[in-house]
């Protein structure tokens, strides 16, 4: 067997990622980022985003979502200023409402205000302070937030980089951040079809976040079986890199 055929199991490592490139949605790479944010924006605002909340239940993304919360696998505790990115229906703000510090501030976005009227009317809640918003370019000082949380977003954006680097300047130095993302695998490719968004290679990113300056903590998994399947898509902590180690 020659060396470019690679051994049986660089195969099938190979195989579902070449079959995911084939599967996942390519209107991004077509059409200009202001196109492609007027699409998503209509996506979310029709009855695909009404069914969000459901889908979510579905796929189980809510209740292990708020396993992770509850175990504190992701810690709010001591966190006073928390962002949520893309809030959409509300499924994180909803965890962040109950397992956070009483005291603690909430605010969401999301690039859909039909997705934030859908979000106050399931929460029912005078805490959080909602606003539309685009991740590549957002309205708030550097460092108001000593915690973000952005699940399933930053595969909206063309380049992550500059959503990153807009996540690293409002987070203060030191404060965490949990970032949920679609990764380049067959489950991807499908949920890239649904949503119109893009998937991430796991090492590709994890170098992305460092150079704008948020460190990998460690990488979370909803269960043991997830992470032993090495399933359920990329589930990372990380902390804001102090300006002067970067």
């Amino acid at each position: 067997m020659s060396v470019s055929q690679g051994s049986p199991k660089q195969r099938r490592i190979r195989t579902p990622r070449l079959l995911g490139r084939i599967v996942e949605h390519k209107l991004m790479k077509r059409v200009s980022y202001k196109e492609y944010r007027d699409k998503v924006r209509e996506k979310y605002d029709g009855p695909q985003g009404a069914l969000l909340t459901t889908a979510s239940m579905l796929s189980l993304h809510i209740p292990l979502g708020e396993r992770m919360f509850r175990k504190r696998t992701f810690d709010l505790h001591g966190c006073r200023s928390i962002l949520d990115v893309g809030s959409g229906a509300g499924q994180i703000a909803k965890h962040l409402l109950k397992y956070a510090d009483p005291e603690a501030s909430l605010t969401c976005f999301d690039i859909s205000f039909e997705m934030l009227r859908r979000a106050r009317n399931r929460l029912q809640s005078d805490v959080p302070r909602n606003l539309v918003a685009d991740l590549s370019h957002l309205p708030f000082a550097d460092g108001s937030f000593d915690c973000i949380t952005c699940g399933y977003v930053l595969e909206h954006l063309p380049d992550p980089r500059p959503g990153l680097a807009e996540l690293a300047r409002v987070l203060a130095p030191g404060g965490k951040m949990l970032l949920l993302a679609t990764e380049d695998s067959m489950a991807g490719a499908f949920t890239s079809r649904m949503w119109c968004c893009r998937t991430f290679n796991r090492r590709d990113l994890h170098r992305v976040c460092e150079d704008v300056g948020l460190h990998w903590q460690r990488e979370l998994w909803f269960t043991g079986m997830h992470k032993l399947l090495r399933f359920g898509g990329i589930c990372v902590e990380m902390q804001r890199t102090p300006t002067e180690a970067r």
